[in-house]
């Protein structure tokens, strides 16, 4: 019978940031912040923050009740989806992100006959 051995995957520390929660929530290649949780609206939205390697995030999570009808929840993920593309506008600070809403070459294009 042979030794069977096992690989050791070593990694370098990463420190803790001033913000993360300094607990389970940090992962190997992340830090995670506390939530920062809204629920007194009605649904609830969950705020954290991020660092993936040397690059900070925001998640965002919700949980919105949707309406009993099928006509009201799709209004409902339309509008979410809508208001969530205009935040990401609003907030997104880095131009590879998302473009400026201006930058739309195509629009006004005719195409080609």
């Amino acid at each position: 019978m042979s030794a069977r051995t096992m690989a050791h995957f070593r990694r370098e520390p990463t420190e803790h940031t001033p913000w993360c929660a300094r607990d389970h929530r940090c992962g190997i290649t992340e830090h995670r912040s506390p939530d920062l949780i809204a629920d007194e609206i009605g649904g609830r939205a969950i705020v954290t923050r991020v660092r993936a390697g040397d690059v900070d995030y925001i998640e965002i999570r919700a949980r919105i009740p949707l309406h009993h009808t099928e006509t009201g929840a799709r209004w409902q993920l339309a509008t979410t989806l809508r208001l969530m593309r205009e935040l990401l506008a609003e907030v997104a600070i880095r131009q590879q992100m998302v473009r400026h809403r201006t930058e739309r070459p195509a629009v006004g294009r005719r195409a080609a006959q």
